[in-house]
């Protein structure tokens, strides 16, 4: 059993500390909105702490899934923020889709304070995390990476070491890139088959398990020929996430065109009102 201080409990972050509680770990939690912290002591046991160094002081592992760089930044790093708390030799894992840099700073960070440190974004959405069977792609030492695994196997169906600091961030671009494009394949042919005049659940059944077949075919056709988009991760996270890869991209000299006009169509998708719901919403700018 270990002492785990899990930090932002969304979606996402609730459900995996809720893997862990239930994986025999003593777990104390914190969310900014201490409502939902203490809802989820009451379904969970635990404790909830007032502040992310309080939830950190005692841990032997502390675990964040927040929104944002500066969230991040903010639970970590700032006044009252868990790494001033952590012991030495201490865990760290983030969970947080966010920009390799402050990936990278917060290991030279935490280094500089004898912690160790992952950064681990994850793919799977809600539905992953609620079943315990997420995809993990994971920057950092080999040694953080001994100590984080078993920890994360309460919640994953696979775990990958990509690489050092920042790489787990820069595999979940890859990530997102990947999936834009496919999505957008995807709406487009569902509005072609409806045009066409077909039978959109025929056509599925035809082409979903050949070489057209995807993730996304899978689990969204169904969904976007009802008009449905209240299934999995919203545009607006997309949005923040293609931005980090075309942010990274302008670094490195990839060129990503499919991925910037794609974003550029979940702006529009935004503009429509549809930020909250789901990826595959990208199909409303193509029409009926």
């Amino acid at each position: 059993m270990a002492r785990i201080a899990y930090i932002g409990l969304g979606v996402m972050g609730g459900a995996m500390a809720r893997h862990l509680a239930a994986a025999g770990h003593d777990v104390t939690v914190f969310n900014r909105t201490e409502g939902k912290a203490s809802d989820w002591v009451a379904a969970n046991g635990g404790r909830a702490a007032p502040s992310p160094a309080a939830a950190a002081e005692a841990a032997d592992a502390v675990f964040t899934c927040v929104g944002a760089d500066a969230d991040l930044e903010e639970v970590t790093l700032g006044e009252h923020g868990a790494f001033a708390a952590m012991r030495e030799g201490a865990l760290f894992v983030d969970h947080t889709t966010v920009s390799a840099k402050i990936a990278r700073r917060l290991a030279e960070e935490g280094a500089d304070r004898g912690l160790l440190v992952v950064d681990a974004p994850v793919s799977g959405g809600q539905a992953g995390a609620e079943q315990g069977t997420l995809s993990i792609m994971c920057g950092g030492t080999i040694e953080a990476l001994a100590r984080a695994h078993p920890l994360m196997d309460a919640y994953a169906a696979r775990i990958v070491h990509v690489g050092g600091a920042g790489a787990g961030q820069q595999t979940k671009m890859v990530n997102q890139i990947a999936i834009a494009g496919v999505i957008q394949g995807v709406a487009e042919a569902l509005r072609f088959a409806q045009a066409a005049g077909l039978d959109t659940a025929k056509t599925f059944e035809a082409v979903s398990a050949g070489a057209a077949g995807s993730w996304q075919m899978q689990n969204r056709w169904a969904s976007m020929s009802a008009e449905s988009f209240d299934f999995g991760f919203a545009v607006d996270w997309m949005r923040k996430d293609l931005g980090l890869a075309l942010e990274e991209a302008r670094g490195n000299g990839a060129t990503l065109p499919v991925a910037a006009l794609v974003d550029q169509f979940y702006a529009e998708v935004q503009a429509l009102g549809g930020g909250r719901q789901d990826t595959s919403a990208i199909v409303r700018r193509l029409g009926r």
